[in-house]
């Protein structure tokens, strides 16, 4: 059986401003980050060269993206559910056959703590 991990965090924004609000973040939260005709996102990141590709879809709250560095490559479902006058932001993490238990369990984390950080900043802007 594949691992996978499931992070959701309550945002206090609604769902379209919440949505939008990611779209814009990424380049600020990753400043040498380059896209190119495709649309793939290139940068340095904690393990390498990098790449990212979002496949979006505003209207259904899907943020859905692709994420490749020199070790691994993940598929990552990411929505954003309304909840009234709040979002809830789900990603769903699968675990790539390149990882070992133990690479994955610390990847899982720094991406938590990614996205709470994300969270306080989605919730810092107005």
């Amino acid at each position: 059986m594949i691992r996978t991990r499931t992070i959701s965090v309550h945002v206090d924004k609604i769902a379209g401003d919440t949505f939008d609000a990611i779209v814009e973040l990424f380049p600020k939260i990753i400043p040498d980050a380059k896209i190119n005709s495709s649309g793939w996102w290139s940068f340095i990141g904690p393990y390498g060269k990098s790449k990212v590709k979002f496949n979006s879809n505003r209207s259904l709250g899907i943020l859905d993206h692709q994420y490749v560095d020199e070790e691994s490559t993940w598929n990552i479902p990411m929505r954003i559910i309304p909840n009234g006058d709040f979002s809830e932001l789900v990603i769903v993490l699968t675990k790539p056959p390149q990882l070992t238990d133990f690479q994955f369990d610390d990847r899982v984390e720094r991406i938590n703590e990614l996205v709470f950080s994300m969270k306080t900043l989605l919730e810092s802007k107005s």
